[in-house]
C-alpha cells in the first residue's frame, strides 16, 4: 500500500495481494481520520460481500472468485471502539459483464486498486441500534 495526502484528500494505491478493507482501515488509522468518505476502482479475484437480512439482523454472505473489475467502491469512515470504522460497498463486473455487489466484507486486489479518501475536519462515531441490528452514525 502506498498513499499520498494532499490537504483533505488521500490518494491510496493498493497492490496485488493486498486486502481493501484492512488497507483502508490502516491508512485511516495512520492519518487519524475520524470522519470521511471514499471512492475507488480496481480489480479483484477474491471478494466477499454481504446483503443485510432485516429479519435475521445479520449479513448473508456471498463470495466470488475469478477476474473482476471493481466498477464502484464507495463508502465512509467513522470512528468506533477507539479505531476507524470502515463501511464500504462494492460493485464488480466479471466474465460476460455480469455484475455483483453489496456490503464489502473482504476483497483481495488482483492487479491494483486506486482509492481516494476525502477527509472531514470532524468526528462521526458509530453506535449499535439493537432494534435494527446495525451500527448507526452518532454525532
Amino acid at each position: 500500500m502506498e498513499y499520498k495526502r494532499y490537504g483533505d484528500k488521500i490518494f491510496l494505491r493498493l497492490n496485488k495481494g493486498e486486502e481493501i478493507v484492512e488497507s483502508v482501515r490502516a491508512a485511516a488509522s495512520a492519518e487519524n481520520i475520524t470522519a470521511g468518505s471514499l471512492s475507488g476502482i480496481g480489480a479483484t479475484d477474491d471478494f466477499t460481500v454481504g446483503v443485510f437480512d432485516i429479519n435475521k439482523k445479520a449479513y448473508e454472505e456471498f463470495s466470488f472468485s475469478g477476474n473482476h473489475e471493481i466498477t464502484a467502491l464507495v463508502g465512509n469512515i467513522s470512528f468506533a471502539d477507539g479505531k476507524p470504522y470502515v463501511h464500504l460497498h462494492i460493485t464488480c463486473a466479471g466474465k460476460g459483464g455480469n455484475v455483483v455487489g453489496g456490503h464489502l466484507l473482504k476483497a483481495v486486489v488482483s492487479l491494483t486498486a486506486e482509492i481516494v479518501i476525502d477527509t472531514a475536519n470532524g468526528w462521526v462515531g458509530r453506535e449499535k441500534d439493537n432494534a435494527l441490528g446495525i451500527n448507526l452514525w452518532k454525532f
